[in-house]
């Protein structure tokens, strides 16, 4: 299921302007009890090591450097706080499903992660990304179980969706949405996106920005 354009026409210029403001890089977390205060209102991205979460956190703040990107997946190993317009947090969160990863980084990895969505009272949402290219896998489903369990609601982004031609985006999206459709605390809204050409960043901005003008 897509958001109709009218449904976030209202919010695309608020979300443009979010985060078309000051962004940056203010806390980062190994251990549970090393997470900053609560303030304000966060949101999280979450996926496997490969799915492309920094570059989309860059893609969405305009910036390359924002948020680390590496050629070797699972080099993100803490919780990593950026600061959007004093407006709210946005978490870049380890990845996982990464074989190479020696097992035990994992598991304090997959600790942390539980710790953090279990005990963050202030996270609004958390954008759980997966590839286009090949969809929910059993690994992204442990993690949609860990977010039921916890309540915490969260939305599906699809990255890398210029790869696929527009057939078999419209296939991936709708697959994916009935997939979530009897999980309870999913988003009911698949939102297909790419860094590389730019697509579905505007929407997501202006989710967000939605999400923001809610909580408000």
């Amino acid at each position: 299921m897509l958001d109709a354009p009218g449904d976030l026409a209202p919010f695309l210029e608020a979300g443009r302007k979010l985060f078309a403001g000051e962004a940056g890089f203010v806390w980062a977390a190994s251990r549970i009890d090393n997470l900053p205060p609560m303030q304000g209102l966060e949101i999280a991205f979450a996926g496997r090591s490969n799915v492309g979460k920094s570059s989309l956190v860059n893609a969405l703040t305009g910036r390359k450097t924002l948020a680390r990107t590496s050629h070797t997946p699972g080099r993100t190993q803490e919780l990593n706080f950026f600061d959007i317009g004093g407006r709210l947090t946005l978490v870049d969160m380890p990845g996982y499903g990464y074989a190479a990863v020696p097992k035990d980084k994992v598991q304090a990895w997959t600790v942390l992660i539980h710790a953090y969505l279990r005990g963050r009272a202030n996270l609004a949402r958390v954008y759980l990304l997966i590839d286009a290219r090949h969809g929910l896998k059993p690994a992204d489903a442990s993690v949609l179980d860990i977010l039921d369990k916890a309540a915490v609601s969260y939305q599906v982004v699809l990255t890398k969706a210029d790869e696929l031609k527009k057939g078999e985006l419209e296939g991936r999206v709708a697959t994916t949405a009935e997939a979530l459709a009897k999980r309870p605390a999913a988003f009911p809204v698949v939102q297909p996106t790419s860094s590389h050409t730019g697509l579905g960043i505007p929407e997501l901005r202006a989710a967000i920005a939605r999400l923001v003008a809610e909580r408000a």
